[in-house]
């Protein structure tokens, strides 16, 4: 598989100068807050703000705001030298007149930013818009994503259990009673494109929409290689035997935090015993009867969603392109 076709997944690296060792210099971070030319993407709810073209809509940053709101911004890098900024608005937005439902459009007034917004200018799921973003607009919004749901979820410490504050702008957590420092997590996930002669495994969770099928995953346990991690989690949920497993490309995926390793193995038996408490079906599907289901002609499998992993290794599988 080349570099340039693994390059293709959604939220891949776009070269983004992420320039870290600013993170802990509050004179440079002060700098690059008050920047005439300084830059900020927002999130409201878990949603991000885009225009009418699915672009990250980048608010100019307002004199005071990032300074004002201070934990709710988070430093991405520089874009050429052009500092760049997410912040959550979620805390910040009035109980009574907020934001708008982000399946809906209108302007939103009266807040501290340093505009307000445009009809054309709504906060949607990421999900929704992933597939259509530039690969630097996936990158800055599955990062302030993941970061996110981080702190979301980490506002006390994990050795004293006291409530820790946010420092080195956004990518670190300290607890000012014992000291300990904390770092946003990333949890390994292998997601596997089993195949045997001309078919391919897939599999559906019951709480998937109907006609929903996708490649099996699972989490990377403590102590073990992606491969294993492959072969066992094919084992446990199809009782599949994998054998060769060869590793194609990798997928930041923030929702809400994981690194999607995907991989390829080799079926050594094509018989199917499903453990229904892992997932609700499995089959095996052919190259032909996969072009129907891209098609969307296919009576009972639904494409793929557009600009996951799973999409991108059976798109490329079936196109004969992962060698």
């Amino acid at each position: 598989m080349t570099v340039a076709i693994a390059e293709e997944v959604t939220f891949g690296g776009s070269g983004l100068d992420r320039a870290a060792h600013l993170r802990s210099n509050s004179e440079a971070m002060r700098a690059a807050m008050e920047a005439t030319e300084a830059q900020m993407i927002l999130f409201w709810r878990g949603s991000i703000l885009v225009d009418a073209e699915a672009a990250l809509v980048r608010m100019s940053v307002a004199a005071s705001t990032l300074i004002e709101v201070g934990a709710a911004a988070v430093f991405l890098g520089l874009d050429d030298g052009t500092p760049l900024f997410a912040l959550d608005l979620t805390a910040l937005a009035p109980e009574q007149g907020g934001f708008p439902d982000p399946a809906q459009a209108w302007p939103t007034q009266g807040f501290p930013l340093s505009r307000s917004l445009t009809v054309d200018e709504i906060f949607v799921d990421l999900r929704s818009v992933m597939a259509r973003l530039s690969r630097q607009d996936a990158e800055l919004a599955a990062t302030a994503k993941a970061v996110y749901a981080w702190h979301a979820t980490h506002r006390f410490c994990a050795c004293c259990g006291e409530p820790s504050d946010v420092i080195e702008a956004g990518w670190q957590r300290r607890c000012p009673s014992c000291g300990a420092r904390h770092f946003p997590r990333t949890d390994p996930v292998v997601i596997m494109l089993i195949t045997r002669d001309n078919q391919v495994l897939l599999g559906r969770s019951p709480e998937w929409p109907e006609g929903m099928y996708s490649l099996l995953a699972g989490f990377v346990e403590p102590g073990e290689t992606i491969e294993a991690a492959v072969r066992r989690e094919v084992q446990e949920e199809t009782s599949v035997p994998v054998g060769a497993v060869e590793y194609l490309c990798c997928q930041p995926w923030p929702f809400p935090n994981s690194l999607m390793f995907g991989c390829r193995g080799t079926a050594l038996s094509d018989r199917i015993d499903v453990d229904p408490l892992e997932i609700e079906a499995a089959l095996w599907v052919s190259r032909e009867e996969l072009s129907t289901v891209f098609a969307g002609d296919h009576p009972l499998i639904r494409p793929p969603r557009k600009g996951a992993i799973a999409e991108f290794l059976l798109r490329n599988w079936l196109a004969d392109r992962l060698d």
